[in-house]
């Protein structure tokens, strides 16, 4: 549900680049381009990720499942009030709502895998692979139905889910701490706590378990995130306008029905959907080796991917087809490696808190890659975009490779 909702934003952005002319928010009044529609879904998508560290805070205090439940009410809501959204700028705020609101999810559902579940590689696979079927279903959802309705009605349509989800989170009985009490041989408490096994009790808490987390190699994890984040928000934002501009006769717009279709969209579907299988195959390999080593791997290919994504794509449809499964593969290949290092450099203790810092970074720092796209867009050329994020992942690729000098088990600190 969450990337059902994250993803569909980049199919609205070309509307919302057609249907409004200026951005007024008050004070001032901005003219409505690539810059600065990227600038405000970046306020959306920054506290997507800006909120996952309160959130990992609280899930080591508090049931995941309440979190969960709270998250979905909040993305519906969000999307009800895009539906009736007068300009850009209640837009921007609907889309602040929403990234509250989202930000819960990830340190609840990923603490709860990673304290609740023994197999954390092939767990993190299906959660990944759920999470893709959203990413390619959201934005397909978003393109057929904006075939019948204008697109107001499309995003109330959209809410509909998060209701039924929430209803069904709220009534989920499981036990979220079933991996640790099985390895502890017990109920998995710790200092009377049995929910989180510890946790951030006061300000002073916080700062000195972040002081831990950091003086380990968590630290190097956490930059790898950064690249990850900029990467994903950077590739994924204009991706779809960026294929409806490529000069290929395949792609061209087809009137049919009274309507006009992109096949343009669809590529940009399948190139999500193909990530699936990049979740699946990372998560069955982070159960047969160290992480380490799918990071380097992961990072490296999406190096070359971003340098040979727009010349593929001059050589006509066969090739873009090619280079965008590459790009779906791999760019959603290093999640579950990335995931699985942080439960292999944290204790289990804090690791709400640190999935809270992880994902501070993949959507809080990376929602700036939309910022990166746009300005790029505008004042660049798609050509300096693929560059820069080459640039990226060189730099993640590098740290995997430090990574894969390191002991996880020193690396904790406990």
């Amino acid at each position: 549900m969450v990337h059902t909702y994250e993803l569909s934003i980049p199919v609205l952005i070309p509307i919302w680049l057609t249907e409004f002319s200026v951005i007024d928010v008050g004070f001032a009044q901005f003219p409505v381009n690539e810059a600065t529609v990227g600038a405000l879904v970046t306020v959306g998508f920054a506290l997507f990720g800006l909120g996952a560290l309160p959130s990992g805070v609280l899930v080591d205090r508090v049931d995941a499942r309440v979190l969960i439940t709270a998250c979905l009410v909040g993305m519906g809501a969000s999307f009800l009030l895009l539906a009736v959204s007068p300009t850009p700028a209640v837009i921007g705020l609907a889309m602040a709502v929403w990234g509250v609101a989202a930000s819960v999810y990830h340190p609840s559902g990923l603490s709860l895998i990673s304290r609740g579940v023994e197999q954390r590689g092939s767990a993190f696979a299906y959660h990944g692979m759920a999470g893709n079927v959203g990413i390619a279903v959201g934005p397909l959802l978003t393109i057929l139905l904006l075939l019948a309705f204008d697109w107001r009605v499309v995003v109330a349509i959209l809410a509909v889910p998060a209701a039924l989800a929430a209803l069904y989170a709220f009534r989920a009985d499981i036990d979220e701490r079933a991996a640790v009490a099985a390895a502890d041989g017990g109920d998995g408490s710790t200092d009377g706590n049995s929910r989180a096994g510890g946790g951030v009790d006061s300000l002073g808490d916080f700062l000195s378990q972040s002081r831990h987390l950091f003086a380990g190699a968590f630290v190097v994890v956490f930059a790898v995130t950064l690249c990850s984040g900029l990467y994903y928000r950077g590739v994924l934002t204009f991706l779809p306008e960026l294929l409806d501009n490529l000069e290929i006769a395949a792609l061209a717009p087809v009137e049919f029905g009274g309507r006009t279709l992109q096949p343009s969209r669809y590529v940009y579907v399948g190139l999500l959907m193909v990530g699936v299988g990049g979740q699946f195959v990372a998560g069955k390999l982070t159960d047969r080796g160290r992480p380490e080593f799918g990071i380097l791997a992961g990072f490296g290919a999406l190096a070359v991917v971003a340098v040979l994504f727009l010349p593929a794509a001059a050589l006509g449809l066969p090739a873009l087809l090619v280079v965008s499964a590459l790009l779906g593969f791999f760019l959603f290949f290093v999640q579950p490696f990335y995931q699985a290092s942080v439960a292999e450099y944290t204790p289990a203790g804090t690791r709400g808190l640190s999935y809270g810092f992880t994902y501070l970074g993949v959507f809080g720092v990376g929602a700036l890659g939309a910022t990166l796209a746009g300005a790029m867009l505008t004042y660049f050329a798609p050509q300096q975009l693929f560059l820069a994020l080459a640039g990226l992942a060189v730099v993640a690729a590098g740290l995997g490779t430090y990574l894969v000098t390191q002991a996880p088990s020193t690396a904790v600190g406990t």
